[in-house]
């Protein structure tokens, strides 16, 4: 049988001259998750990939299960293709169909003829077909409106092809066609769920991880390599950059007022992280922060905090309430492994009162008694650096 899959994109329809550009990236990121499977074919035409196993032995099931997070693939359908010729259409729709069709009452056929050279129109295609389901399944009613299941038939331009499920992709745009961003990703829920909602966008990312050994354990450096392997499943590989900020927290702890120390923590971070962004062509910084939520994110914390760098800081959270970044934790499952009870850094040395309305002269005179250029170079110096690739 001639089982190949079917992938559809969306709004990469949209971008009139580019869109081959964005097209041929989305081939690219399709091959290379698919790369070590064994030989595939992979072919467009009229906004369609094509994905065709030519080594005997390879599952259609696995290519589906790994095209499920390639960003920008927006539906994917394992399908039969058949003669464009509507006799051997409706055989093989019955045929190649008969197992799940058998499994349910109603049913209705869907036709797109993309090749308008074809002698039957869309619901004359539709008619044969339905009635030769029916003589063949006789169980099998026809239901328009509210049908069990729906067969699709495809007529392109040189072969048709039928299938029934159609699985949704997790859309968006191909990795790799908007820039690079730095991800601050600290190891509970929100952070990781920022990342993946900016790749969406088309955005290579890369990670920093901000580690208060011994405040916190190897354990909760070992939960974020997991969250980034999940980032990694969604991205391709992922650069892991660890900083050691123990000695940064006790500085500021020491010279700082306490009702600050988050905020100037936080600044150190985002400067930091500027400076590794930097130094890896990355033209922008994403946090997870969502307003309100904690002291350090009201407008005036935020502001302040902004006020560190120069790159943009994309929030993709910012609007969002705790329960609906959660169902996205889920949903791409990051959920599990970040609520482990392992602490990050941004759990030490919490202050009792922290600043809700900071003023950034006063954070700044605070600072002063710092030497925040050479702390930020040598936690830029030491930073350990991880490359984390999904194995398969």
């Amino acid at each position: 049988m001639n089982e190949l899959v079917l992938v559809k994109y969306g709004e990469i329809i949209l971008k009139g001259l580019n869109r081959p550009l964005f097209e041929d990236k989305l081939v690219r990121n399709i091959k290379a998750v698919l790369h070590d499977l064994g030989k595939i074919k992979i072919t467009r035409a009229q906004a369609t990939i094509y994905i065709e196993p030519v080594t005997d032995n390879i599952e259609i099931s696995k290519i589906i299960e790994r095209l499920k997070k390639v960003f920008g693939i927006v539906s994917i359908s394992r399908v039969a293709k058949v003669e464009k010729d509507i006799d051997s259409i409706k055989k093989k729709a019955a045929e190649y169909l008969l197992p799940v069709l058998a499994n349910h009452k109603t049913f209705k056929v869907e036709t797109k003829r993309a090749d308008k050279r074809f002698p039957l129109k869309s619901p004359e295609i539709s008619r044969e077909v339905g009635g030769y389901i029916l003589s063949q399944i006789t169980h099998l009613k026809v239901d328009v409106n509210n049908p069990d299941i729906v067969v699709n038939v495809e007529v392109r331009d040189t072969s048709a092809y039928v299938y029934t499920e159609k699985i949704s992709g997790v859309g968006g745009m191909p990795i790799g066609t908007n820039g690079k961003a730095t991800l601050l990703l600290s190891g509970g829920i929100d952070s990781p769920v920022a990342g993946w909602m900016i790749a969406k966008r088309g955005v290579e990312i890369e990670a920093v991880h901000f580690f208060s050994y011994p405040y916190t354990s190897e354990r909760a450096k070992d939960k974020v390599i997991e969250l980034t392997k999940i980032l990694a499943s969604y991205c391709g590989k992922i650069k892991l950059h660890i900083v050691p900020f123990t000695d940064i927290q006790l500085k500021i702890h020491e010279k700082c007022p306490d009702e600050q120390l988050t905020l100037i923590m936080r600044r150190f971070m985002m400067k930091i992280a500027e400076k590794i962004a930097l130094k890896n062509n990355s033209n922008a910084l994403i946090t997870g922060e969502s307003l309100g939520q904690v002291a350090s994110q009201t407008i005036q914390s935020l502001g302040v905090t902004n006020a560190a760098v120069d790159l943009p800081v994309f929030r993709p959270l910012i609007g969002m309430d705790k329960d609906e970044i959660v169902a996205i934790a889920r949903k791409i499952e990051t959920f599990e492994i970040s609520i482990l009870p392992y602490e990050d850094c941004c759990t030490v040395f919490v202050p009792k009162h922290p600043k809700t309305k900071p003023q950034l002269s006063k954070l700044l005179e605070s600072e002063s008694h710092l030497d925040v250029e050479g702390m930020v170079d040598t936690a830029v110096n030491e930073t350990e650096v991880l490359e984390i690739v999904i194995e398969r």
